[in-house]
């Protein structure tokens, strides 16, 4: 599962990244601290052009009832895309890229749970693969783009915290995924795989990234790494 992540880049550093040559309402502002339901920056491409706007994290189905289960759908699994009915057909027509520059995962220590940022060695940006589709409130007509943020088994560097991690794509890879004319289901799902672990670092930082209130430069600042307790480590013996 990946729930938190960051996007601390500037706004001009991220048009630069991503090509984007449109730029309409430069919505966006450094985040330390992005939790599901939030609106977010993302990119995809029209055919022609990448482009850089604001979806909401969560998918909500275009032929769902109502948005409920938003929530519940922040992540998809890479393994079984083409089997979920809200996922399969994204796979061939609605495609995106999410930015970041880290992501977050709790590791358990203990009785305790410590947070960790993963990031690349460079400290740069990445893309994360996602699918996306656009709802229309039956009540009122308002429309409402989301996505899923696809995840795949973890890397060596991640497997110790959590069994999944969010797909980071190779950046020769991305314009193929973005690309509307590539539909070959086998040659897109062969992106969906675990990013190097030579290629990531990763460190432990403070608690508060654990509330959604807190999205400062104070939730990426280093902490020392709990140490498992002495009682913890110590076989039960009977």
């Amino acid at each position: 599962m990946c729930g938190r992540y960051t996007i601390t880049m500037t706004f001009d550093e991220l048009v630069v990244r991503y090509f984007i040559e449109e730029v309409n309402d430069p919505f966006y502002l450094p985040r330390y601290n992005v939790a599901p339901m939030q609106i977010v920056p993302a990119i995809i491409n029209d055919g022609s052009h990448n482009r850089l706007g604001p979806l909401r994290w969560g998918l909500v189905p275009n032929w769902a009832k109502d948005q409920r289960k938003a929530g519940g759908m922040i992540n998809a699994k890479a393994e079984t895309l083409l089997e979920k009915p809200s996922y399969r057909n994204l796979v061939y027509r609605k495609r995106c890229i999410i930015p970041a520059d880290s992501f977050y995962e709790w590791k358990a220590i203990g009785s305790k749970k410590q947070p960790m940022r993963f990031m690349r060695r460079d400290e740069g940006i990445f893309s994360m693969a996602a699918l996306y589709d656009s709802w229309v409130n039956p009540e009122d007509g308002e429309k409402i783009s989301t996505f899923s943020i696809i995840t795949t088994t973890p890397n060596g560097l991640v497997s110790d915290v959590h069994d999944r991690m969010p797909v980071i794509l190779r950046k020769e890879d991305e314009a193929y995924w973005l690309d509307r004319h590539q539909s070959n289901p086998d040659k897109l799902l062969t992106l969906l795989k675990p990013y190097p672990e030579s290629e990531m670092m990763r460190y432990a930082v403070s608690s508060t990234v654990g509330s959604v209130k807190n999205d400062g430069p104070e939730c990426v600042a280093k902490v020392e790494e709990l140490k498992a307790t002495e009682e913890f480590e110590q076989p039960y013996l009977f």
